[in-house]
């Protein structure tokens, strides 16, 4: 007869700590160098779980990745067998891995991070300053971030007027993250001559195999940053992105430099194709729709053939579209044209999105080889990779005002015909909330070219009229809104429609003009599966980041998102996302 190998005299003889456990999670028996893990008499009929944290139902998947025990200052990792020779009986053996953890920990602890720091508006605030005034702001950043740096014993360098690159180990990233990154706050707080605060943008690499790959991640991280708009850090690790700050709305910039460079590559590139499509987001808006008409005259002047891609447009398009269409100027088609002649000399034009996951058909960013993205949304973490030409600006007020200004450098005057000249100032309307949030000066410069194109306000005005089911539907959803603490306001419209996303939009503009409100949270169902949810606020609250938790983006004061839960579900987990 076999010798049971888990007998009391193994138990015994055995120097390491273990016990038996039925398939109940009963301890049975225990030896007694189990007490070098568990500092009690006797564990005989003790639950393994209330002892260890462990919920285990051993089976074969649930006894692999079981997670380590600490006690004692010790670390243990569990090893569990079955006795074959009484079914229903399991054996735990506790390891003592103490000093390959601690060896582990510090290992971890003196990995090299590399942190690349940026001052957002440095060239604005050398033109907005007098010379002297300009050495002794200087002089305070460069105090303020070194200081910041040696909190960490971090080594700081900095390689030109408005970028520094610093040095510090892991060990010290935890305490970074507690302070919240309050150097974002110190800069902020520098007074300057200049009418908007300094700021600054914090890209870093963590947890790479050397010094080159933490770098790149830094400068990855550091895009992302300056590509939502600056004023605060983001910290990459492997795939894993994490943000912090951001409480500034991003300054206009006043030199048009980069727009003209932009202008005249997108012309190369458009001359140097024989075919173009343009493509937008999903349910496209009024900025999309205006945006995509901007480039596709870009490249009727050029001669090039051109192609939009509209698979699906909802009500509040339906009037400009059918214009648009019945004119005959203009190629609509659908993603299946779209795939049969996109291949990889075609040139793609993104407008309005930057987000892979976005895009109307996301099938021909694999055919083409050849990528221009036009956007003002905030970078997000799936954005187009390595395009031909990126141009994303997050201070602009739409992608219809981007256009626009490209316009202006490539074409002559008097070039938009009158319904691309009202869609474009249509797209500008409605991401400002008709002028009212995120308009600059080249906002209005934007908006008085397009004027001086042909646009009427009149007929911009009409693009904007709803049904009364729609009308009626708004004023529920106001009428029901509730009020929280701190200036929060949510809301839920009870139609089902495929325009939910631009109805929810309204009433929380709408909102946000109620005394007191700062922020507010609007959700409403696109169909039985989804929800869509849009957030407002007048900067007190950066609602971009509560988005974002939820899948969605945008900006500082405008973003939304799309969940699979129900709206008032959708609102619970909002209002648990600002809390936290």
């Amino acid at each position: 007869m076999p010798r049971n190998i888990f007998d009391e005299t193994m138990l015994k003889s055995l120097s390491i700590p273990m016990c038996v456990v039925d398939e109940n999670g009963k301890i049975l028996k225990a030896n007694e160098h189990i007490s070098d893990v568990f500092l009690y008499d006797s564990l005989e009929g003790t639950d393994f779980f209330v002892l260890t944290g462990i919920k285990l139902n051993f089976k074969e998947d649930s006894i692999k990745n079981i997670p380590l025990v600490e006690r004692n200052s010790k670390t243990f990792q569990p090893v569990i067998k079955e006795n074959t020779d009484t079914p229903g009986e399991y054996v735990v053996i506790f390891k003592d891995i103490t000093e390959y953890e601690n060896l582990k920990k510090l290992y971890e602890s003196e990995k090299i991070c590399v942190c690349k720091i940026n001052i957002d508006n440095y060239d604005e605030l050398t033109a907005a300053t007098m010379p002297e005034a300009r050495i002794g702001i200087t002089a305070e950043l460069d105090k303020i971030i070194r200081h910041w740096a040696g909190k960490y014993n971090g080594s700081i360098t900095r390689f030109n007027s408005s970028q520094y690159i610093m040095y510090f180990q892991y060990s010290h990233l935890s305490k970074i993250i507690d302070s919240k990154f309050d150097v974002l706050d110190e800069i902020r707080r520098v007074e300057t001559t200049a009418d908007f605060p300094m700021s600054l943008s914090i890209g870093i690499g963590v947890g790479e195999k050397d010094i080159v790959a933490c770098t790149e991640s830094a400068s990855a991280a550091l895009d992302l940053a300056l590509g939502r708009g600056g004023d605060q850090a983001v910290i990459k690790k492997g795939t894993a992105i994490q943000y912090y700050g951001g409480k500034s709305q991003t300054v206009e910039k006043s030199n048009k430099g980069k727009s003209r460079v932009v202008a005249h590559a997108l012309k190369r590139l458009i001359t140097q194709s024989k075919k173009v499509v343009i493509m937008g987001h999903q349910k496209p808006d009024m900025d999309c729709f205006g945006a995509a008409l901007g480039i596709y005259r870009m490249c009727l002047m050029f001669e090039v053939d051109a192609y939009i891609l509209f698979d699906q447009i909802s009500d509040s398009l339906s009037d400009i579209f059918k214009q648009a269409r019945d004119s005959d100027i203009y190629n609509f088609i659908d993603n299946k044209k779209a795939e049969a002649i996109t291949d990889k000399d075609t040139l793609l034009i993104l407008v309005d999105t930057h987000r892979v996951s976005y895009v109307e058909n996301p099938k021909l960013l694999e055919q083409t080889e050849k990528v221009v993205v036009i956007d003002h949304h905030r970078r997000a973490e799936d954005s187009v990779k390595n395009p031909t030409l990126s141009y994303i600006e997050s201070y602009a007020s739409s992608a219809s005002e981007l256009v626009s200004e490209i316009l202006q450098y490539t074409a002559p005057k008097k070039t938009l015909v009158k319904l691309e000249a009202e869609a474009m100032l249509a797209g500008i309307s409605v991401d400002t909330n008709r002028f009212a949030v995120k308009t600059g000066v080249r906002t209005f410069e934007a908006a008085a070219w397009l004027r001086r194109s042909g646009a009427d306000t009149t007929e911009v005005k009409r693009f904007f009229r709803v049904d009364k089911n729609i009308f009626n539907a708004k004023a529920k959803a106001i009428a029901a809104a509730e009020y929280h603490d701190n200036g929060v306001v949510t809301a839920v419209c009870q139609e089902m429609s495929d325009d939910i996303q631009i109805i929810n939009s309204q009433v929380a503009d709408e909102l946000l003009n109620v005394k007191g409100v700062k922020v507010c949270f609007v959700a409403g169902r696109v169909n039985e599966q989804s929800t869509a949810i849009s957030a407002r606020s007048l900067g007190d609250v950066n609602v971009q980041v509560v988005m974002e938790k939820l899948g969605g983006g945008g900006h500082l004061t405008t973003a939304g998102a799309q969940v699979s839960m129900s709206p008032e579900e959708a609102i619970e987990k909002v209002l648990e996302n600002l809390e936290n």
